[in-house]
This record gives structure tokens, C-alpha cells and sequence, in this order.
């Protein structure tokens, strides 16, 4: 990157956002600005009767995660919050850039998909969701209509 300043949102953006600290990469930095780290890495597979979402959660435990589904969207939304003592036995929290709040991602499955044919497993920090495909409806035939005169 030739000019880290220039994916800067405002002159007061951390300094440790450079990649030579460990900062995002430049697409990230493009697409998501300094909310990079908050986007749900995903994927989507299609299988042969099925689709695979996997979403990236590191940090997160099961029981920080949801799946909902209405009218054919499925959402799946993460939260975590931080331990508020900022001393233990090995000394005062000077910084910390771990992750705390909440997140959510929205997928349409289709309206026939119900909550029991949807299937989710949580390990290792990846959400792997399995959707089942649905036949396309069937359009109906084109009929002409006759016009008098």
C-alpha cells in the first residue's frame, strides 16, 4: 500500500491500523473502512441438495450466537461483550482491541424453507449453516390474450 493515509476515515484514526502493525488488508480497508474487523466473513457452498453458508466467529461462543428465520430471510447475528475489570494478577490494561458488541448478517433462503430443515453447527469458531435447495417455482405458460377489432 503506497499511502496508508489514503483509506484513513479522520485524521485521528489509530496509528496501529498500518499493516506493518497488523491492520486489515487493503480490499477490506476499501470495502468496510475501519469497521473491517466487525464484517461476517462468509461463504457459501452449493452442495447437491443442499447450500453451506460458513460464517467466520472467531472469539465467540455458541451460546453468543442466533439464527432467525421470517418470511424466508435467515439472520444470523453475534454478540459478545468484554470483561469490565481491567486488572488482574499480571498487571493494568493499558489497551485492547479485542472485539466487543454485536453483529448480524442477513440471507434469503426462500419462503419454503421452514426452521427444521435448516441445520447449524458451531466449532473451532466457524458457524456452518445447511440449507436445503428448493425447486424453483414453475412460472405458468404464457397465454395470449385475443383482441377484438
Amino acid at each position: 500500500m503506497l499511502f496508508p493515509s489514503i483509506f484513513r476515515e479522520n485524521l485521528f484514526d489509530d496509528w496501529t491500523d498500518l499493516p506493518m502493525f497488523g491492520g486489515f488488508p487493503e480490499i477490506d480497508r476499501k470495502l468496510y473502512g475501519k469497521h473491517a474487523a466487525h464484517v461476517m466473513k462468509t461463504d457459501v457452498r452449493e452442495a447437491d441438495g443442499s447450500y453451506e453458508i460458513l460464517i467466520d466467529l472467531p472469539g465467540f461462543k455458541k451460546d453468543q450466537i442466533g439464527l432467525e428465520l421470517e418470511n424466508g430471510t435467515l439472520t444470523v447475528s453475534a454478540a459478545k461483550g468484554l470483561d469490565k475489570d481491567e486488572n488482574d494478577s499480571s498487571g493494568k490494561l493499558i489497551r485492547q482491541e479485542r472485539y466487543a458488541g454485536a453483529m448480524q448478517r442477513s440471507f434469503f433462503v426462500g419462503e419454503q424453507v421452514t426452521e427444521a430443515d435448516i441445520h447449524a453447527k458451531f466449532e473451532d469458531g466457524v458457524l456452518k449453516v445447511t440449507v436445503p435447495k428448493q425447486e424453483a417455482k414453475k412460472l405458468p405458460e404464457r397465454k395470449l390474450i385475443a383482441i377484438e377489432g
